[in-house]
């Protein structure tokens, strides 16, 4: 019966396809493929340090906060050179970062920021066919998209931008639209721009007018799309589509940074200044649901700048101080707290059911989630790291201060290598 051998070839085939995109994934934009700071492949690094488990290091020029996203054999980075003023997109060879082009997006004077802030924090995103970045010139946000070798496709200025505190807004995709906030202290707003062309698509005002920079999360909730954030003295939901507002829950703080996660029953949020807290929130209201939706809170131990993260029935975080705190999701419950480090930027990962919290000095300590504190290994770049991790391939990517690294499995076969992918 050749015609039955041909259908269980073709389904084997299917089967095949389905677990090699499990194993590996892309990571096309701000905390990866679901926004959240999740991967779903289970081989990658646990351990290294600065000359163990290095598949290549290359170094970039300029500075940037702004983290790696990686769509099949490239990765793309953006920086600042500072002695000219140019905001630079970078596109890397995934397997050698090997520098394959680099185009200027904007030249402009350099903004006042915050001394933790640089001039090339937005994380890039790509859907496979243009890249999408964002800076800030002089009092307008940029937004272009270049299409795969460098072209420009299109640069719009959807609105201005004030803050004292400098610029990071990571564009969001959704459907046909590349979405980025602009909460400044102005008239702030909340814009959906047209991938193929940048034009405006809708544009919702943020009453508020406060800075904040919070990359939003997007989430079917209800059979609904969601684009949800804190930032600007609230806590709000949105239709991506349209820019309506579902819902709003006033405060609980004045500015925000880190992006909010679900885990399919609740949303947390952590902020922020000038008081800290932590909220989980039941995502199903309309209009103002400050007094009805909150499920629980703390205000110890919350995080300003580092995004959480959730695994299983876990949700972590780890305060900018360097205090780590695991909590039952759903009860709010707090199992463990423990100091991992000194000083926290970067946002949290996980992947093979772990989470990986990488501070400012460039220790990235591992640790299992659980009831108690399980810290798997430590490991030290030995080199200030500001960018939050990308994880693909098997392989984690991080941006020191100066350099790129390629972190590699140490039992997944690939040779240690410079930028021209020559034996160290």
């Amino acid at each position: 019966m050749p015609w039955l051998s041909r259908r269980l070839l073709l389904s084997a085939a299917v089967l095949c396809a389905i677990v090699a995109r499990v194993e590996a994934e892309e990571w096309p934009c701000w905390r990866g493929p679901r926004g959240d700071g999740t991967s779903l492949e289970e081989h990658i690094p646990v351990r290294w340090s600065a000359s163990e488990n290095i598949g290549w290091k290359v170094a970039i020029a300029g500075v940037g906060h702004a983290s790696p996203i990686v769509w099949q054999d490239r990765i793309f980075l953006v920086t600042c050179l500072t002695e000219t003023g140019d905001r630079v997109l970078m596109c890397l060879d995934r397997r050698t970062g090997r520098t394959l082009w680099q185009q200027t997006v904007v030249t402009t004077p350099l903004e006042e920021k915050h001394e933790l802030n640089s001039y090339a924090s937005s994380t890039p995103a790509t859907d496979g066919e243009s890249v999408y970045v964002t800076f800030l010139d002089r009092d307008d946000m940029v937004v272009a998209a270049f299409d795969l070798e460098g072209r420009r496709r299109w640069l719009v200025r959807p609105g201005e931008f004030h803050s004292k505190h400098g610029y990071c807004t990571c564009p969001v995709l959704f459907e046909d639209k590349v979405i980025v906030n602009g909460d400044h202290d102005g008239d702030a707003y909340l814009v959906a721009l047209r991938r193929t062309d940048g034009n405006t698509l809708w544009k919702t005002p943020r009453e508020n007018k406060t800075r904040s920079y919070v990359t939003p999360l997007v989430r079917t909730i209800d059979g609904q799309p969601h684009l949800i954030l804190s930032g600007s003295k609230s806590v709000a939901s949105y239709d991506p589509r349209s820019g309506k507002c579902y819902w709003v829950i006033d405060g609980p703080t004045e500015q925000f940074v880190a992006s909010m996660v679900y885990n399919g029953t609740l949303l947390f949020m952590t902020a922020g200044y000038p008081d800290h807290h932590i909220l989980a929130i039941r995502p199903d209201g309309h209009g103002n649901v400050t007094d009805t939706h909150i499920a629980w809170r703390t205000t110890e131990n919350t995080s300003y700048v580092p995004s959480p993260i959730v695994v299983g029935e876990y949700f972590l975080v780890v305060a900018d101080n360097g205090i780590a705190s695991c909590y039952e999701a759903n009860s709010g419950r707090r199992l463990w707290k423990e100091r991992i480090g000194r000083r926290y930027s970067a946002s949290l990962v996980t992947a093979g059911g772990l989470v990986y919290f990488t501070s400012d000095d460039g220790v990235t300590t591992v640790v299992r989630p659980g009831p108690t504190f399980d810290a798997v290994a430590t490991n030290d770049l030995g080199e200030p790291c500001f960018a939050s991790p990308a994880i693909s391939r098997g392989q984690v990517f991080q941006r020191g201060e100066k350099h790129l690294y390629a972190i590699r499995a140490a039992d997944n076969g690939n040779a240690s290598g410079d930028a021209d992918g020559s034996k160290k």
